[in-house]
């Protein structure tokens, strides 16, 4: 039962039961003999309150927004036929698969939001992965970022994929790939701007895989309980958390001794 409810509050599922939720408050008032204004504004209302089951402005904005604009495609007098939903929920389902929304929904890197971040972590010569690379927008970022560095871009989406080759294939190297199943070992550093409940398990696979002294990047969300080596932060901007690999406990003490 536990672990039922836990998947209930993954994303996008909590989303779907909050709209089908909403709907069924409405068509139940109107039974009930409520009027039409107080049961839409009843449904919409469980909607902005719903918000608390989610974190992030977008994840927020997507839930309190879904059902009003599922009754404006179904409003009486409407131009828009109602199976526009069911196309545009099918166009999602082909450029962006259920499977990686267990990650992350689609969010481009915003210009400049990465700024800063190769004065806090220097490195020579890196070799780079964007770990789920979407459209190429985290790319481009890196690059302005690590201009010699070796760049590879992840994507689990083939259209995203094809979209991110096409604008970085001049100097990056993208491929189709589940970012869980390849090794991080040969990275200097691994950015990802995935999910908050993505992170705790990406900061397990780079402990596990990647070298000391290597870095996980984050844009946004932040590992739980757990102190970043550095935050990137500042007015308007997303903020950018680094957390760098430590030296194995073994050998630390070999050192100390």
């Amino acid at each position: 039962m536990k672990a039922l409810w836990l998947a209930m509050l993954r994303w996008p599922t909590v989303a779907l039961i909050v709209w089908g939720c909403a709907w069924a408050l409405r068509i139940g008032l109107l039974q009930a003999g409520a009027g039409s204004g107080l049961a839409t504004g009843a449904a919409v209302c469980l909607g902005l309150l719903a918000i608390v089951l989610v974190q992030g402005r977008w994840r927020r904005a997507i839930m309190a927004l879904g059902f009003p604009l599922s009754w404006l495609l179904v409003l009486p007098g409407s131009q828009l036929p109602s199976w526009l939903w069911l196309l545009l929920l099918l166009a999602l389902i082909v450029v962006y698969p259920l499977r990686a929304w267990r990650d992350a929904p689609w969010f481009p890197t915003p210009a400049d939001g990465l700024q800063g971040l190769a004065e806090a972590a220097q490195l020579q010569a890196p070799r780079i992965l964007d770990a789920g690379c979407g459209s190429g927008a985290g790319l481009i970022e890196l690059r302005a970022q690590y201009p010699d560095a070796e760049l590879v871009g992840i994507e689990w989406s083939v259209w995203l994929c094809l979209l991110s080759w096409w604008r970085c294939r001049r100097w990056a190297r993208i491929s189709r790939a589940d970012l869980w199943k390849m090794s991080w070992a040969d990275y200097q550093m691994v950015y990802i701007f995935q999910r908050p409940e993505t992170l705790a398990p990406a900061l397990e696979k780079a402990r596990e895989e990647m070298r000391p002294g290597s870095w996980l990047v984050s844009l946004e969300f932040s590992a739980a309980g757990l102190a970043p080596t550095k935050v990137l932060q500042g007015a308007g901007r997303r903020p950018v958390w680094m957390y760098q690999m430590p030296e194995p406990v073994g050998r630390s003490r070999h050192k100390r001794n």
